[in-house]
């Protein structure tokens, strides 16, 4: 695909770590890397995406629970375990109200207002988005679910899906822990801020769960009672870390999880030079190219394609990466005589060109490489979070050095993240 034509497959994803209660997932504004995307309304946690996400959380001994159906129907007697499972399953749908109910159940003493919803019908992925109050002041809080695709036959890997840690002294962050739980799922917990440069007082709390079956929890809480343009009401977010751990980890929700039609599965592409790198390995390898201290606000990606938006403080700019393996055939009309060849035989072409999305005042910088094998890696970044939507600020986030950096990084042929 010419350079000049931005692959831009995706919508920008509720997925940022569930984003406000307007609809989409918002995950928190903090350095948080997600690999695969805040993943995504923008942590991307629409459903058939690799996010990166989001908050998403981890059960850490069986907090078991019933899901809560309507008022007409009998109470199930049997196991939690297996109400969550099975009966989850054989009901075709399961509303937002019902989602709202199970939620006030698995919550400490206080009280929850919702302010959105989504069932299992929707289109998008199940959601819950409100205010709790547990008596010391309200918090906004979101809630999650999703269904992730493995990538062809590769089972899922919750270790490479789960919202990771900063790399120590790295990231403007209270605490936040990743592991390993002993049923293979990989949990996140984090305590930080809505802003990482502290312009505000808001602090973004969660918990993100990503199981071997591709079951995605994402819980997140603010000290104010929205996460954006109110002002903190407590000290903390009202769930202390064990809550979010309790209420993000509750059975109920694989539950609800397994009733979401079964994502489809990319097409392997099997190995080799022209093989396509899979999503997740994409998100983590871009993940760990991005410079330090930007906060990644949403993430979307599919087989050789990934994209953050990042905030300095500054406005959110959207960065993408495509990595397409087999171009030598194409080399002459991707690459013209101004490209540059380094020694080791690999074209450079950079371009700075206004974008060609609709959004007013959007600039689009490229660097566009071809390495002698084949493989064809392009780095974008645009001064908005969204190409179809006007500029957020004056330049992108990242530099045309860094791009470089970014597209002609070792990390993209080595077998290793």
């Amino acid at each position: 695909m010419p350079s000049h034509q931005p692959d831009d497959p995706f919508e920008s994803r509720l997925s940022d770590a569930l984003h406000h209660a307007g609809g989409s997932f918002d995950s928190p504004r903090t350095e948080l890397t997600a690999a695969g995307a805040r993943r995504g309304r923008r942590m991307q946690v629409q459903r058939r995406a690799a996010v990166a996400g989001s908050a998403a959380a981890l059960a850490l001994v069986g907090v078991g629970g019933a899901l809560i159906l309507p008022d007409d129907h009998a109470p199930d007697t049997r196991p939690a375990s297996l109400a969550a499972g099975d009966r989850t399953a054989e009901k075709k749908t399961v509303s937002g109200d019902d989602l709202v109910r199970t939620l006030r159940e698995l919550l400490p003493e206080g009280t929850f207002t919702a302010a959105e919803t989504r069932g299992t019908d929707d289109e998008l992925p199940p959601l819950v988005t409100g205010v709790f109050d547990d008596g010391e002041g309200p918090g906004a809080l979101s809630l999650g679910l999703d269904r992730i695709a493995a990538d062809g036959d590769e089972p899922i890997d919750p270790r490479a899906l789960v919202l990771p840690c900063p790399e120590k002294g790295q990231g403007d962050m209270d605490s936040c822990t990743t592991e390993l739980l002993s049923d293979g799922s990989a949990l996140t917990v984090y305590q930080g801020y809505e802003y990482p440069d502290r312009r505000a007082d808001t602090k973004a709390w969660g918990a993100d769960l990503v199981t071997p079956a591709g079951y995605r929890v994402s819980l997140l809480e603010w000290n104010a009672p929205a996460e954006k343009g109110e002002p903190v009401s407590r000290p903390e977010p009202p769930l202390t870390v064990a809550q979010l751990k309790k209420v993000a980890g509750a059975e109920v929700w694989r539950g609800i999880i397994a009733s979401l039609p079964v994502p489809e599965k990319p097409v392997s592409a099997g190995s080799g030079p022209s093989a396509q790198m899979p999503a997740t390995v994409v998100m983590r390898k871009l993940a760990l190219l991005l410079p330090k201290g930007l906060d990644r606000t949403a993430a979307d990606s599919q087989e050789g394609f990934g994209s953050f938006v990042l905030d300095d403080g500054k406005g959110a700019s959207l960065v993408q990466v495509n990595v397409q393996p087999g171009m030598s055939d194409v080399a002459g009309e991707l690459f013209g005589a101004d490209a540059e060849t380094l020694p080791d035989g690999t074209r450079v072409t950079t371009r700075q060109v206004p974008g060609e999305k609709g959004g007013a005042g959007v600039v689009w910088w490229t660097v566009d490489t071809l390495r002698t094998d084949g493989l064809r890696v392009v780095v974008s970044a645009f001064n908005t979070g969204d190409q179809n939507k006007d500029a957020t600020r004056a330049k992108p986030a990242l530099t045309m050095k860094q791009l470089r950096d970014i597209a002609l990084s070792a990390r993209w042929t080595s077998d290793e993240d």
